[in-house]
């Protein structure tokens, strides 16, 4: 698949809830994930199996999860971003709205490495 193509079937599968699903197909075992600060998540995560591990800790920090909106993927070369807004409610704080950019890199037809910034 092009960047392009991985882009659109990821921010596809997103939207309809499939977010562990597209890791699953889209992402190499070896895929790199990143945060802009060590906090609740780590900064830094290797691999597909400690990038899911890394997905169910934050889905345990989350008490209410009202939706998302996530833009179209932007392409250049290898990389795509998207923009993403989450309209949730984590443990003990109140209802807030958390909107990142989402960056991908894209090698073979899989995503190699997904960086936030938020």
């Amino acid at each position: 698949m092009t960047t392009k193509q991985v882009a659109d079937k990821l921010v596809q599968m997103c939207r309809d809830g499939k977010v562990e699903e597209a890791k699953l197909e889209l992402f190499t075992e070896d895929t790199v994930s990143l945060e802009p600060v060590e906090g609740l998540l780590p900064k830094e995560t290797k691999g597909l199996k400690a990038i899911q591990k890394k997905a169910e800790l934050f889905v345990s920090m989350v008490e209410e999860f009202y939706g998302s909106t996530i833009t179209e993927p932007f392409v250049a070369g290898d990389y795509f971003s998207v923009g993403w807004v989450s309209d949730l409610q984590m443990k003990g704080q109140q209802r807030q709205t958390n909107s990142e950019i989402c960056l991908y890199k894209v090698k073979d037809g899989k995503i190699v490495s997904e960086q936030f910034f938020y």
